[in-house]
């Protein structure tokens, strides 16, 4: 398969019993949707292979910010992004309900369902969605083949596994996932409202947990489509009686562990289902392999307190789509020293080992109750607030500041 055919031949229609492309990717998810716009707008015969055909409204990253936005812009996906998603500049920060400080900059709440919908609109070619299954992948230094759960097969040079959490297709490669961490972490999602329908008198708020026995680390209000969205993190055994009181009744466990959210939020209640997630850390082994590569939280989940989850999908997305597997088809093969190019990028390592310092980091944070932590826990705020101070008899200083040290 040459290089100038890859590019200007269509996928084979999907009705057909073999299905051809130059990269199949397994998972429409986030990863493996942004993933398929950026390689099929950019020429590349591609299979994107997920077994709904709309992704369901689940509970996953529905914030992003800060440099996350910088990649959204270079990968062609800020406009789409801005068009599903409410946009805040502004951030109110407490701890037992004092001011911390605030947090200026640009950021966007939205449902992920949404997200995920409009990755996928930016595919050119909406056939290149294939509603199947993947039931077993065969891979070799050449051509990879898909059996999907419908009959047909599906042949591609690059297999891109885009699962998240269900490794069952890597297992059965040989691809096993090490667990770092049980039950790291437990995450909460719900919205919230006014009971009297005012609006809220801040734009988006942070809450910092009060007090390390009750392990949360911070709740997360931000204005999406739907009204103010609510992400708890907590670092706290799973099985604890508080997680089913979260259940249900959210507003008023919020609020004993949160005193000092009273003030700020008034009468309010919740306003749809809450869900939730208990995260393990783990990473994969065995998965340098030929003809096939991970992504996302399929080679590495993170600790979503930590907000690292969508810097490292973006960075395994840019990588692999913009630099890597365009460079792989020039080429005859997909052996393991092409694949292993990616998984040593240096940008992909340094996100990878910045996630799991960060979970680490915000647990202790949250968590540890000796001597140490806590006087490190006290500075951390304490610098925080004072830094807010100072910026506010001189405005602007401290975004002055760090642009000097860029400088």
């Amino acid at each position: 398969m040459t290089t100038n055919k890859s590019v200007t031949e269509p996928i084979a229609a999907a009705g057909t019993a073999t299905i051809v492309a130059d990269i199949a990717i397994v998972g429409g998810g986030l990863a493996g949707s942004l993933a398929a716009a950026v390689l099929a707008r950019a020429g590349h015969r591609v299979a994107l292979i997920d077994k709904r055909a709309v992704h369901p409204d689940e509970f996953r990253v529905e914030k992003i910010g800060g440099q996350q936005l910088d990649m959204f812009r270079r990968l062609g996906f800020i406009r789409g992004l801005e068009s599903v998603a409410c946009s805040f500049d502004r951030v109110l920060n407490i701890r037992d309900g004092k001011v911390v400080d605030v947090s200026v900059g640009q950021a966007y709440g939205f449902p992920y369902a949404n997200l995920v919908a409009m990755a996928r609109g930016q595919i050119p070619d909406p056939s290149s969605l294939i509603v199947d299954e993947v039931i077993a992948v065969s891979c070799s230094d050449d051509v990879q083949y898909l059996d999907l759960a419908s009959g047909r097969r599906l042949n591609a040079r690059l297999v891109v596994l885009a699962t998240g959490m269900a490794g069952a297709l890597g297992y059965k490669l040989g691809i096993r996932r090490r667990v770092l961490a049980e039950r790291h972490s437990v995450s909460f999602g719900f919205t919230i409202a006014r009971r009297d329908g005012a609006p809220f008198d801040f734009k988006a708020l942070t809450c910092y947990g009060e007090r390390t026995s009750d392990g949360v680390d911070y709740l997360s209000l931000f204005p999406v489509p739907a009204g103010m969205r609510a992400n708890l993190f907590m670092f706290r055994d799973p099985t604890d009686p508080v997680m089913r009181e979260l259940r249900r009744d959210m507003a008023a466990t919020l609020l004993r562990l949160l005193p000092g959210l009273r003030p700020y939020l008034g009468d309010f209640h919740v306003t749809d289902r809450v869900q939730n997630w208990v995260m393990d850390l783990s990473v994969v082994e065995g998965h340098v392999q030929p003809g096939v590569v991970l992504i996302g939280d399929a080679f590495q989940t993170n600790c979503p307190a930590a907000g690292t989850g969508v810097g490292r999908l973006l960075v395994d997305v840019e990588r692999l789509c913009t630099e890597y597997a365009p460079r792989w088809l020039m080429t005859e093969g997909m052996s393991k020293e092409k694949i292993s190019q990616f998984y040593s990028d240096r940008d992909k390592v340094a996100a990878d080992q910045r996630s799991l310092k960060m979970a680490r980091f915000r647990q202790a944070l949250t968590s540890r109750n000796d001597i140490g932590w806590d006087a490190r826990r006290r500075l951390h705020f304490l610098r925080r607030n004072i830094t807010h101070r100072v910026d506010q008899m001189r405005p602007g200083w401290l975004s002055r500041f760090r642009s000097a040290l860029r400088a």
